[in-house]
């Protein structure tokens, strides 16, 4: 079942659209303003984003450009009562993959669902870690037995900091830069919280503790 992430202020029209997406067999998280939809984002993996442009707090432009430089790549689509050229042009730099001008039509929303998930469900061979423990890079999903873990986004970013430095020793630096933006605030502590998360999934043996450097994976 793909999961969708919806951010729109109209609470009718945001009950309106998880009712029609969860009839046709999504899953769906509303949030109605552009911080509630990073704080879902932080706890769990979509496939797609449904994003508002004038929405409180964090506009949809600037939510999308937030997340794209963070490495996000899910699928997004605007839904959007703005009709200029240079609006709808800043969406697309910022990493959208598609529009539909409010008032939306429900069949056509879910024809460019349809075909945006398609574009970007590209096949992949997931990879193997350790006892029955899988992850797909594509969909950013670790997997035990077979279950989807849902971890959230940064526990994920993590793992593939982990997986792509493999054979080398991952600096605190390194895991900033790669878990919090520019604008973001962290600490040794946060860092060690994620650190334990994924030695919880993991296995606290494959995380070694490289004193005052760093950590590095070992499977």
């Amino acid at each position: 079942m793909n999961k969708i992430l919806v951010l729109e202020d109209d609470e009718l029209f945001a009950q309106t659209l998880e009712d029609f997406l969860e009839e046709e067999n999504f899953e769906v998280d509303i949030a109605y303003d552009g911080q509630e939809a990073l704080e879902l984002n932080f706890n769990s993996n979509y496939d797609l984003y449904l994003l508002d442009i004038n929405v409180p707090l964090i506009n949809g432009l600037d939510l999308l450009k937030e997340l794209r430089g963070s490495g996000d790549t899910t699928a997004t689509i605007f839904l959007t009562s703005y009709k200029d050229k240079q609006t709808l042009e800043e969406g697309f730099l910022n990493g959208c993959d598609d529009y539909l001008k409010k008032p939306v039509d429900l069949d056509e929303l879910l024809l460019r669902i349809k075909s945006v998930l398609k574009r970007c469900g590209k096949p992949v061979k997931e990879l193997e870690l350790f006892d029955e423990l899988t992850f797909n890079p594509i969909l950013r999903r670790v997997y035990k037995e077979g279950k989807d873990l849902n971890l959230p986004i940064k526990i994920v970013s993590l793992l593939e900091l982990f997986l792509e430095n493999r054979d080398s020793i991952v600096s605190k630096e390194m895991i900033i830069s790669r878990l919090w933006s520019v604008s973001e605030e962290y600490s040794e502590g946060s860092i060690r919280v994620y650190i334990n998360n994924l030695k919880k999934i993991l296995g606290k043996e494959k995380i070694t503790n490289i004193k005052g450097i760093g950590y590095k994976i070992e499977f």
